[in-house]
Formats: C-alpha cells, sequence, structure tokens
C-alpha cells in the first residue's frame, strides 16, 4: 500500500501537529514538516515509474455490491498535482512560522493545513469518484476552517460560511452527476470511467451528468458566477490564501475538469460551457482586479482571472490547448503563491495591504521588493519568465479553435484585452507599492522582513526564472505525462521556447504589454467610470439571498410545524392511508393461495393482551402512570409473542430494552404533569378514532396479504451460511456482527452520538422539581429504601454475572453484546436508584465518555483490522482450537466487534439514564463524572 501512505502521512501530519503547542515555534514547524517531506520523498521515489508512462494503482475493498472501494492511482496529472500539493504546502508551513503572531495558535493552524493537504492529495489520487467526493467535501470542510481560522473576526466567520455554502452546494451536484456516472458506466471506478467516453456521451443523460459536474468543477475553482466567495475568503491568513489560491482549492476544479476530460470532453456542449465560461471569467476578473486597492483583493481577483484562462484552455477543441492549460496551472501556481506570501510580508512588516497607503516600499524592503516584482511581471507574462511562456502558447491555441463559429475572431481579440487588464494590475501592484511616491499614514515603520521568511518566495521566484529561461530542460517531463493523462493519449509534438520568430501570438503579447500599460496610466479614466456605476456588493447579494431563502422557508415550516404532535402523526398517518391504502384497492383478492396459521387459544390470549394494553394506554393516557404501565404490557407481550414464534433473540433484547424504557419514561415523568387536561373536541376525537381504524384496517390488510402468500426470504441464506461463514450457531448475532456488521457499526455510532447530545442538553436544564404526587402528598423524606438499596447491592454481581455469559454466548446461543450491555446497564442503574447519583461518586469514577469512544473505536479497529489480510472492511475470522484442560474452542474475530458494540451500548444507556437520573436528584453537577 505504498501510494496510500503519501495522503496517510499528511493525516498523520494534521493529528501528529495539533499536540506540538508545548514546543517551541522552530521546534513545532520542524515536526511538522516531517510528514510532508516524507510523502514528497516517496511521490518522488514512484515518478520515474510514472515518467515512462505507467499508472500506478492500489486499492482494497470495502463494499463490493455498493462498488465501494479504497483506490488510489498515480499518473501523470495525479503526479503533477501531488508535487504541487506537498512541494508548496511544505513552502507554506515554513513561511507560517514567521507569519503568525505569538497569539496565534500555531499547532491549529498546521493541523487545518495539513488536514487540508491530506483532502487534496485524496482527490488528485483517487481511483473511485465516491471516495473522490468524500476527499472534495473534505476540502470544503477543511477550507472552512482555515478560513474562519480567526474566528474573532466577523469577516472570517462569514468568508467562511460563504466558501461553504457555495462549494459544499457544487459538492452536492457533483455527487449526483458521479452518481449517475457510475449508473451509466456500471461502475464507481475511475479507470473505467475514463476509458467509457463512447457510453457516457452517447447515453441519454450525458447532458444532465456534464450540466452537474461542472457545477461542482465550478463553485470550486469560483468560476463566473460563482466567483464571489474567493475574494471573501482572503480573511483568512495569508499562508492559508497562498496555498488555496495556487496548490489547492480553486485547482480542485481546475482538476476535476482536466481529470474528467477524457470522458466528459469532445462535445459542442462541452466546449460551449467550459469555453464561455472560462472566458467570461477571465475577462471579468481581469477587469475588477484592476480596482481593487487591497493588495490580496487584487490577487484573488487575479487568480480567478488566472482560472479562467485554465478553463478556456480546457474549453478550446484542440490538444495543445489542453497541452497549454496544465502548463499554465504549473506557471499560475508558482508566481501567485509567491505574490500572496510576498504579501503577507508587505502586510506584516507595514500593518497594512491598502495599496493608497503602500508607496515607496522599494526603499524599505528592496530585496523583497525584488522578487514581488519578478512573480509579478510573472503574472503579467513578460519575456524571461514562466508566465510569459504560458501566455504565449495561450495565444496561439486562441487562433486555431472554432467555438463561436464565424465569430471565432472574438476569442483571441477578448484574450489579449484580458491579458492587457493583466499587465495592467501587475503594473499597478509594483508601481503603486514600491515606487509612486512615499507611504501615507503607515501603522508601523517598514522594513525587510526576517531572513528566513524570504526563503519560500526565493524558491518559488527561482522556478519562474528557471522554467522562464530553460522550459524544456525543466518542465519537459511532468509537463508530458501529465497531458498525456488528461488528453487519455500522447500529446501532440510541441516546442516550448522563448523565441518562436515574429509571429501573430508575439504581436498579440506585445499588444497586450502596451495596451496594459496604457491602461495603467489612463487608468484614472477607468475609475472614474467605474465609480459612476452602481455597487454590486456580492457579499450582500449571497447575505440577502440566504435571509430570503431562510426567510421562505421558515413561513412553510411555520404552515406545517405548529408545535402539536397530535397533528404531525395526523399528517403522517395520511400519507401512510394514501401511499400504503391506495395500491389495496387496486389488488384483485386480498387473500392469497397460502392457507393462514390456526389461532390457538394461548395466541389468542396474547393477543388480546396486547390489544387490551394498547387500548388501555390510550383510555387512561391523562394518567400518565396508568398509561405507563398498560405500555409496558403491549412491551413485554410483544416479547413473549418473539419468544413464542421462536425469536428468543428478539425476545431478550425487547425485555430489556422495555426496562431501560419504562426507568427512562418514570424519570421523565418526574418533571411532568401526572394528569394531562383534556384538550381535544368530539369532532376532534372522532376525527383521531376515524383516521387511526383506518390504519388499523389498512395495516392489517397488508399483513394478512402477506401471510397468505408464499414468498422467498433470505433467511434461508444466513441460516444455510450463518456457521460456515460466520462460525457462529446464532444466526441472529452472526447477522449483526458478520453479515450486517456495517449497519450495527453505524447503530452504535447513533447511539453514542444520541447520549451525547442528551447529555448536553442535560446540562445546567433548568427544571421545575415537584414537591408533590399528584393528590397533593409531599414525597417521601427516605428518598433510598434500605431494602431496595440492600437487594440491588446483592443483585449486581449476580447481575454482572448473568451479563457476561450472555455476552460470551451470544455467538452461539441467544445473548450477544447488545442485550449483555443492555442488562449490564439495567444493574448500574438500579445502583443510581437504589443508592443515588452522590453514593456512587463516591465509590465509582465513570467517565461515560471515553467508555463509548473506547466501544466504538474496538469495533471500528476490528473491521479494519481484515485489511491487514487483504480482506474487505469488517470481514470477520474464525478457528478451532485445542487448549489443555478445555479442550477444543472456537475463538471468532466477531467476538471483539460484539465486544465493542457492549461497550458502547453500556456507555450510552448509562449516560442517558444517569444524566437524567442526576437531574431528577438535583445533585451538584461535578459531583458525578460524565
Amino acid at each position: 500500500m505504498t501510494l496510500l501512505w503519501i495522503p496517510l502521512l499528511s493525516f498523520i501530519g494534521s493529528i501528529f501537529s495539533s499536540f506540538l503547542g508545548k514546543l517551541s515555534r522552530n521546534q513545532s514547524t520542524a515536526l511538522t514538516l516531517v510528514p510532508p517531506v516524507l510523502a514528497l520523498a516517496l511521490a518522488i521515489y514512484l515518478s520515474p515509474a510514472v515518467f515512462a508512462g505507467e499508472v500506478l494503482r492500489e486499492s482494497a475493498t470495502w463494499v463490493p455490491l455498493l462498488g465501494l472501494e479504497i483506490a488510489f492511482r498515480l499518473d501523470g496529472l495525479a503526479l503533477l498535482f501531488v508535487f504541487m500539493i506537498l512541494g508548496i504546502g511544505i513552502l507554506v508551513i515554513f513561511y507560517a512560522r514567521y507569519y503568525l503572531s505569538e497569539k496565534d495558535s500555531m499547532p491549529k493552524l498546521y493541523s487545518y493545513l495539513m488536514l487540508f493537504m491530506t483532502a487534496m492529495l485524496g482527490i488528485v489520487m483517487s481511483n473511485n469518484v465516491l471516495q473522490l467526493w468524500v476527499f472534495w467535501e473534505l476540502t470544503s470542510i477543511s477550507s472552512f476552517l482555515l478560513i474562519s481560522y480567526w474566528s474573532h473576526k466577523s469577516e472570517a466567520r462569514k468568508g467562511a460560511r460563504m466558501a461553504l455554502a457555495v462549494t459544499g452546494g457544487g459538492g452536492l451536484a457533483l455527487l449526483a452527476g458521479l452518481l449517475m456516472l457510475g449508473d451509466v458506466v456500471g461502475s464507481y471506478n475511475l479507470d473505467v470511467i475514463l476509458q467509457s467516453k463512447s457510453l457516457i456521451q452517447a447515453h441519454g443523460l450525458y447532458e444532465v451528468i456534464l450540466v452537474l459536474v461542472l457545477l461542482g468543477a465550478f463553485t470550486k475553482s469560483a468560476q463566473f458566477p460563482f466567483h464571489f466567495w474567493l475574494p471573501h475568503a482572503m480573511a483568512a491568513p495569508t499562508p492559508v490564501s497562498a496555498y488555496l489560491h495556487s496548490a489547492t482549492m480553486v485547482k480542485a476544479g481546475i482538476f476535476l475538469l482536466a481529470r474528467f476530460y477524457p470522458a466528459l470532453a469532445g462535445t459542442d456542449l462541452w466546449f460551449v460551457i467550459v469555453g464561455l465560461t472560462g472566458l467570461t471569467t477571465l475577462l471579468f476578473a481581469a477587469y475588477v482586479a484592476l480596482f481593487k486597492h487591497d493588495l490580496k483583493g487584487l490577487l484573488a481577483y487575479s487568480t480567478i482571472s488566472h482560472l479562467g484562462l485554465i478553463t478556456l484552455l480546457l474549453g478550446l477543441d484542440t490538444e495543445l490547448a489542453t497541452v497549454a492549460a496544465i502548463f499554465h496551472i504549473i506557471n499560475h501556481a508558482t508566481f501567485k503563491a509567491s505574490l500572496f506570501m510576498a504579501t503577507g510580508i508587505i502586510d506584516h512588516e507595514t500593518g497594512t495591504r491598502d495599496m493608497r497607503k503602500l508607496n515607496g516600499m522599494w526603499r524599505f524592503m528592496p530585496y523583497t521588493a525584488t522578487l514581488a516584482m519578478v512573480s509579478a511581471a510573472s503574472m503579467a507574462g513578460v519575456p524571461l519568465l514562466n508566465g510569459f511562456l504560458s501566455k504565449e502558447m495561450f495565444f496561439a491555441e486562441t487562433l486555431y479553435q472554432q467555438l463561436l463559429g464565424s465569430m471565432s475572431w472574438l476569442i483571441p481579440v477578448l484574450a489579449t484585452v484580458a491579458a492587457a487588464f493583466s499587465v495592467a494590475y501587475s503594473a499597478r501592484f509594483i508601481h503603486d507599492v514600491f515606487f509612486n511616491g512615499d507611504p501615507i499614514g503607515l501603522p508601523k515603520e517598514p522594513h525587510e522582513p526576517p531572513r528566513y521568511m524570504r526563503v519560500p518566495i526565493e524558491v518559488l521566484v527561482a522556478i519562474c526564472l528557471l522554467v522562464g529561461m530553460f522550459p524544456n530542460f525543466v518542465i519537459d517531463g511532468i509537463l508530458n505525462v501529465a497531458s498525456a493523462a488528461v488528453l487519455g493519449t500522447a500529446p501532440p509534438e510541441f516546442k516550448i521556447a522563448i523565441w518562436h520568430g515574429f509571429n501573430l501570438p508575439l504581436l498579440m503579447s506585445f499588444i497586450a504589454v502596451c495596451g496594459g500599460l496604457f491602461i495603467y496610466t489612463q487608468r484614472r479614466y477607468l475609475f472614474q467610470f467605474q465609480a459612476s456605476l452602481p455597487p454590486l456588493n456580492a457579499k450582500k447579494v449571497f447575505d440577502n439571498s440566504v435571509y430570503n431563502i431562510v426567510k421562505w422557508c421558515q413561513r412553510k415550516v411555520v404552515a406545517v410545524e405548529n408545535g402539536s404532535l397530535q397533528r404531525y402523526l395526523m399528517l403522517m398517518f395520511l400519507v401512510v392511508l394514501i401511499s400504503a391504502g391506495w395500491p389495496l384497492f387496486e389488488m384483485a383478492q386480498l387473500v392469497g393461495q397460502k392457507a393462514p396459521t390456526d389461532i390457538d387459544i394461548h395466541n389468542g390470549i396474547g393477543a388480546a393482551l396486547l390489544m387490551i394494553g394498547a387500548i388501555g394506554t390510550v383510555i387512561w393516557h391523562h394518567v400518565r402512570m396508568v398509561s405507563l404501565l398498560m405500555l409496558s404490557v403491549v412491551g413485554l407481550m410483544v416479547s413473549v409473542a418473539f419468544t413464542r414464534f421462536s425469536a428468543p433473540d428478539l425476545a431478550l433484547t425487547q425485555l430489556t430494552v422495555e426496562v431501560v424504557t419504562i426507568i427512562l419514561l418514570m424519570l421523565a415523568l418526574f418533571f411532568l404533569p401526572q394528569r394531562t387536561p383534556k384538550e381535544s373536541s368530539s369532532i376532534r376525537v372522532l376525527r383521531d378514532i376515524g383516521i387511526s381504524s383506518a390504519i388499523g384496517v389498512v395495516v392489517g390488510s397488508i399483513c394478512y396479504a402477506m401471510i397468505t402468500r408464499p414468498h422467498d426470504s433470505i433467511s434461508e441464506f444466513f441460516v444455510a451460511n450463518a456457521k460456515i461463514g460466520g462460525g457462529g450457531t446464532n444466526v441472529v448475532n452472526v447477522i449483526l456482527v458478520d453479515f450486517r456488521g456495517f449497519d450495527t457499526l453505524g447503530e452504535i455510532i447513533v447511539l453514542g452520538v444520541a447520549a451525547l447530545g442528551i447529555y448536553k442538553l442535560l446540562i445546567n436544564l433548568p427544571l421545575f422539581m415537584p414537591a408533590s404526587d399528584s393528590e397533593g402528598r409531599p414525597w417521601a423524606k427516605e428518598r433510598y429504601p434500605l431494602l431496595l438499596a440492600s437487594i440491588s447491592q446483592s443483585l449486581l454481581p449476580l447481575a454482572l454475572l448473568v451479563s457476561f455469559y450472555i455476552f460470551l454466548r451470544g455467538h452461539n446461543l441467544p445473548g450477544g453484546g447488545f442485550i449483555a450491555g443492555l442488562v449490564t446497564a439495567i444493574a448500574f442503574i438500579l445502583q443510581y436508584i437504589a443508592h443515588g447519583s452522590h453514593w456512587i461518586a463516591e465509590r465509582l469514577t465513570i467517565n461515560y465518555r471515553k467508555i463509548i469512544a473506547s466501544g466504538i473505536a474496538i469495533a471500528i479497529l476490528t473491521g479494519v483490522g481484515s485489511w491487514v489480510f487483504g480482506r474487505p472492511f469488517l470481514t470477520s475470522w474464525f478457528d478451532y482450537f485445542d487448549l489443555p484442560v478445555i479442550g477444543q474452542i472456537e475463538l471468532a474475530s466477531a467476538l471483539v466487534f460484539d465486544l465493542g458494540v457492549y461497550i458502547t451500548v453500556v456507555g450510552a444507556t448509562l449516560m442517558i439514564l444517569a444524566s437524567l437520573g442526576k437531574v431528577t436528584a438535583n445533585a451538584p453537577k461535578e459531583e458525578v463524572n460524565f
């Protein structure tokens, strides 16, 4: 599993770096850099095979029937992004050590950055599209954490929410597209999808799939009209901005376009949507960038513009345009990361990013100014720098496309106009910050940063120069293999050179440079024109849209949800009547060919008691204690029915659950009125009787129709395979811990989350404490009767012994972890009832949160352990061993999983009931350790 270690190392680094708070800044930075450096070394080690044309793959089966697997692949495109993600990530972490102040939490930022690095590596290396989507959403979550790092700032919180809303919405569209894509192809494996171009594009859902996938890509890469979230993400610390805007986050959308290019591209719809979206974004963002006074705002819109350029190249119907897009991905990552870091230095050493105040910085920080000017010149496309080469290829490819038919000549014209604006805002960045007179009202005296703070910028500027002057030597190999991965075939021959002679692309570059400088010199007229336009605040538009949606939803909710449980049940039952009752009228005959089982005296008595209990619960529901007792009769008779029909496991489970439920309800009833006032009118009572009777008729008819018809049951499969496949004769338990172990894992996680939620809700909850019962009689002074206390202490070891016995025999006889856990919980709850929480706290310190976490961890690790042996997640194992004295004994890995279930059930049940009991007893919160 060599490939797995690349994202796994960064994930380990994310966890590890969060525990480095007590170390010095240098120590924590050095230790944080170890995992990504090792991952980069591993990627370099694997790169010769990729350069040789191989596609490295590794996978582990997870849920084969659902098409889920842990699968990774490393081809040329993935390798390029791995190099960018890890390489620039290492530089950003090193840079952040000097950028953060003493007040900022360095481990927190490092942990978030490494988590984001893990998510990006997962995206680019995934060989299963569902796995890709999981990592895709993880980038949205981790970017939310990064953007809101300075959570005390309102703009940081709002910017993070906006980014999460927009990219999260696009992620949902992407999920729909990927699910449809997998359904069309018949597999979620990326290799299969990329080889099914003709099948996908011939399908009737191709247009829908394309639009959904593009929505995911466009929202993540901030394409127009989804661009507005990116400038507001500038509230993040500059190291975060440098990382998000160069090698990650926004590049994830570009990666998605490139990754699915072999399967989805090649149609007119692709070229129109992708090409025109990229062209619009390129022009619009280049124009807006010129008017931004904030340095990071200017760079944000320049990022959007360059992403539009790459998108436009991927939308042009030429192979060399795709090569140019890959080339510009590399170049943009280098000069944009260095520009953001230089901006961070300027902000760090001057206290502002406002270009109206930042003038003449050349005199105060000449070295930083030189580095920033080289990067800005690369962004503008100045010769001898890498940005010039990819922009030349861009100009050349705009001349050989037919995107707009006879009007396709507009593409190179508009491309030149956009390039002119990029020169103009680059010139403004250089002139207004480093020259243009003296600084105005700076918060502090500017000076050069610490020496090592410039090292990451120096590395990136050196790459800009080396690629610009020696492109074939530096970049040719990775560009070829990455382009081949996107095109699905070997790229056409191309030559990257500084000089191609006098040609039209060179003329376009000359016009762009001259035009850009002219625009900058005459910028005051453009500023006046821009000021005359009505202001459009994207943030305000977004906030208003969200507000209107929320208000509309609130009105709809209020129209349906009025706080009446009776009304909710009525609506639910009406839906059941319509959906389940209507098909009954279309059945020719209700009774099937199979004769129903005869009703004997025992079944009749049991059914009568069950009905009496149910009817009694309804009749005496105003007297809550009586209705609770009648309800317990219903639960008891259900347990008896399970026993009658040979389901002892279900009977035991129902019985223990019934005990726990009754205790829970009795604790809750302490805070509720002992009697419920009559609220329903006679008409409402008649209505409710009619609806409930109709429900009874429909459900009874469905049950009768089912039991009188022969049907194939899956139970025969479980009975036949329980022993040979799961090693147990108790079919129910084998199903829970083996065949449906993943369901059980999900259930205990839900149980644990519910217990934690109830515990949090009950903390400091002010409740009315009644002093008497419903008859006005005060509660007994003796809160814990001696007889109950004595009996409970005697029963505790016996109950624990029974619980242990039920647990051990569960794989072959009725029992198991769930039932045993409930028995143990009941035994401990009895001690709470008999002695009170004070008595328990003095003798036993229990941290229920750790118990729940331990149980879930044991269950998960049991499933992960099967991967070590190359088997799917949660695959069980069993064998027989001869032990001295004991003799032959069976050992099964499912027993360990069942132990996790047992521990989780004990912890969750005790947390819920003990929390309620503690509130009931009005005990101080600190006396019981939860």
